[in-house]
């Protein structure tokens, strides 16, 4: 099943939507008694839901084994379009037994609740030791990626998905837009050119800093978080989804902004995952992605711009999405405010660099970010979320 085209054309080119129809789920849940069952994490979960709506195009369910090598070893999927992480549903060898191919089963979600179905063509082994070195560069149980990695089953279910139905997001159903839906808005808005932003953590000057330059090039800025899960260490999503409402509110054209939640889940994978952002926010409508310093990187596994040079790897148009690439943003001290090592005439003394990992850790301590990392609402609102007794506006 397919949607109209709006805009830029969806990776593989088509959108796809595996959201059933009212019929088709009623056939379904007359079914559910009777369906094989696996039950889906959260992470899962977070796949099903971005398959169905589109965001993962053009896969329509989890991969193959020929996708999923391919995949794994060269960032493609077998018919050779761009693609570098591996979508995919581990279970434990002994619940797969039982699994037929050709047969229906039932997907549940954390809850036991009924929420999808996947038609079953075929199972697999697959190697966890050559997946982490390949996709996440390392297989260091340390590695948040790499730790899911190692804790899934070992045979891997491949097939065409059905979600049952699309529910309101629990914490933000006014954000919950969807490829359709963005699509639908830029063209309203008449945006022909649309920059997305993803990020993890909350926002900080750094962030406003290369959000705008890059809103100065084109129509619009798609600001879009991810809500999906994240380590148990990172900023809950409630508290930088409000920390976005505050910036939008104050600091920001709210005419050439549109905020929306991002349901995927981190994996961490540095390079790769930048890649994938990228084809996710291609999905929605962007034409332009944000790469910044050590986007989806975590501890000192990937270089401050390794997830800028892997694009290099693709021919030029290859991916179909410009990525618009930005160095280290910090306060300049000598011109009193942001900019890089391209713009700032400063010395490294006259600079003040803070990370997201640095400015948990100040939180938890009681400090508040300074003022040249954090806008002041930003930093009470963190402060709040933190219960750090005494901040000030």
């Amino acid at each position: 099943m397919t949607l109209p085209l709006d805009g830029i054309t969806p990776h593989g080119g088509q959108l796809i939507n595996r959201i059933a129809t009212p019929a088709e789920r009623q056939e379904f849940l007359d079914q559910a008694d009777y369906l094989p069952r696996v039950q889906l994490d959260d992470r899962l979960l977070s796949d099903l839901e971005m398959i169905a709506i589109g965001a993962l195009s053009p896969l329509t369910g989890f991969m193959e084994k020929a996708d999923y090598e391919k995949v794994v070893t060269e960032m493609r999927l077998a018919n050779g379009l761009p693609w570098s992480i591996p979508i995919t549903l581990s279970v434990d060898a002994d619940g797969a037994e039982y699994l037929k191919e050709g047969e229906w089963v039932r997907l549940d979600d954390p809850q036991g609740r009924f929420v999808g179905v996947l038609e079953l063509t075929s199972k697999y082994r697959y190697n966890k030791a050559h997946e982490a070195c390949q996709v996440y560069g390392t297989d260091d149980l340390k590695h948040p990626g790499v730790k899911v990695l190692y804790n899934k089953g070992a045979i891997k279910l491949a097939g065409p998905i059905w979600l049952l139905q699309r529910y309101p997001h629990p914490l933000f159903p006014q954000y919950q837009i969807d490829p359709t839906q963005s699509r639908a808005l830029f063209k309203e808005k008449g945006w022909n050119t649309i920059v997305g932003f993803q990020t993890r953590n909350p926002i900080h000057r750094a962030h406003e800093y290369i959000q705008k330059c890059a809103l100065e090039t084109v129509d619009g800025l798609f600001l879009h978080p991810l809500v999906g899960t994240t380590k148990d260490d990172d900023i809950a999503a409630d508290v930088r989804m409000r920390c976005y409402e505050i910036m939008l509110d104050r600091y920001f054209p709210q005419d050439r902004v549109i905020l929306a939640i991002n349901p995927a889940s981190m994996r961490y994978a540095g390079p790769r995952e930048a890649i994938f952002h990228a084809l996710i926010r291609k999905n929605y409508g962007c034409t332009h992605f944000i790469v910044g310093r050590d986007h989806a990187g975590v501890g000192d596994y990937y270089g401050t711009y390794d997830s800028q040079i892997i694009f290099d790897e693709f021919e030029p148009g290859e991916l179909g999405i410009v990525p618009m690439k930005f160095e280290h943003a910090f306060y300049c001290k000598r011109s009193q405010q942001m900019a890089t090592t391209k713009t700032s005439p400063s010395t490294p003394e006259e600079r003040i660099h803070l990370s997201g990992t640095k400015v948990r850790e100040m939180l938890r301590r009681g400090e508040l970010p300074p003022a040249e990392f954090s806008r002041p609402e930003v930093a009470a609102e963190l402060a709040r979320a933190m219960n750090i007794a005494t901040y000030e506006i």
